[in-house]
């Protein structure tokens, strides 16, 4: 199983040397990869009254595709969107930048992708809120075309290229694309289209209702279900590494592909609590530093 991290977006803030800091211990600490979380505007609860959103436009974020390729030029971390709001972005364009950070990386990339939820955003971006879901199946149909073709027509609902491609392709082909889920009808989706999927609930009983729609959706579909990739996240807090390294088994224990270690809203004050954090339960966990 790999362990990876999620990128404390929301508590790094905006200096440069605090996220190469960050992303060099990372992979100094024998992590395999960082998750980062996706936000291009954040709303103004003064303007939207009775807002009840976890961000706001206070709240950090760094655009994830531009921060990956900053972070491919100083490291060689397996890089993953956890998730990017897919139909709220430019089809093509996703299919450009993804494809130039796979590059960039070597073929260590999963773009993950979601639905989101703040309709704020999606009308500052110019792109419909109420059809997301049905727009994002397209969607994926489209990027991997696009990663896979040199010359792709492609006449969808909401979609269309006429006899357009990119240059250079990825060095994956296609790239992984993974999927956030927290919905029946997301489970369902993930099982028809994901190579892997993000659940939003832990080991237990919500997790195996949740993993055996995927699974259905994905025989139904005519694909194998043990193909399909599963991260599980664990939080950094109340009860330190040990219960941290508990967490993970659990994850281990259920089949997990991949885990990140999770120190957000830990009450860790600078990115050098964060990094002691990770340092920590690295050891717990017994990771091995590259080389």
């Amino acid at each position: 199983m790999n362990i990876g991290v999620v990128f404390p977006q929301t508590e790094i803030g905006a200096d440069v040397g605090a996220v190469r800091a960050y992303a060099q211990r990372v992979e100094e600490l024998g992590y395999s990869h960082v998750l980062a979380y996706d936000h291009v505007l954040g709303a103004d609860p003064e303007v939207h009254r009775g807002w009840n959103g976890p961000y706001d436009l206070h709240t950090t974020f760094h655009e994830p595709m531009v921060l990956f390729g900053y972070l491919a030029g100083i490291s060689s971390l397996e890089l993953v969107t956890g998730i990017i709001i897919l139909p709220q972005r430019q089809t093509a364009l996703v299919a450009k930048q993804a494809a130039e950070v796979d590059l960039l990386t070597g073929g260590k990339f999963r773009l993950g992708v979601g639905l989101g939820w703040n309709a704020v955003e999606y009308e500052a971006l110019g792109k419909s809120f109420s059809d997301r879901g049905r727009r994002i199946t397209e969607q994926v149909t489209l990027l991997r075309r696009l990663w896979t073709q040199e010359s792709v027509t492609f006449a969808g609902h909401y979609e269309t290229v006429t006899g357009a491609g990119l240059c250079p392709l990825p060095a994956q082909r296609p790239i992984p694309i993974w999927f956030g889920a927290q919905s029946e009808r997301a489970y369902v989706r993930a099982g028809q289209l994901a190579d892997g999927w993000f659940p939003q609930v832990p080991p237990g009983r919500q997790l195996d209702e949740a993993r055996a729609l995927v699974e259905r959706a994905a025989a139904a579909a005519g694909r194998d279900p043990g193909q399909i990739g599963m991260e599980g996240r664990v939080s950094w807090g109340e009860g330190g590494a040990a219960k941290l390294v508990d967490h993970v088994g659990r994850w281990r224990a259920v089949g997990a592909s991949h885990v990140s270690v999770n120190t957000m809203r830990a009450g860790l004050r600078s990115v050098d609590d964060h990094l002691a954090a990770l340092t920590a339960a690295a050891e717990a966990l017994e990771l091995r530093a590259p080389g």
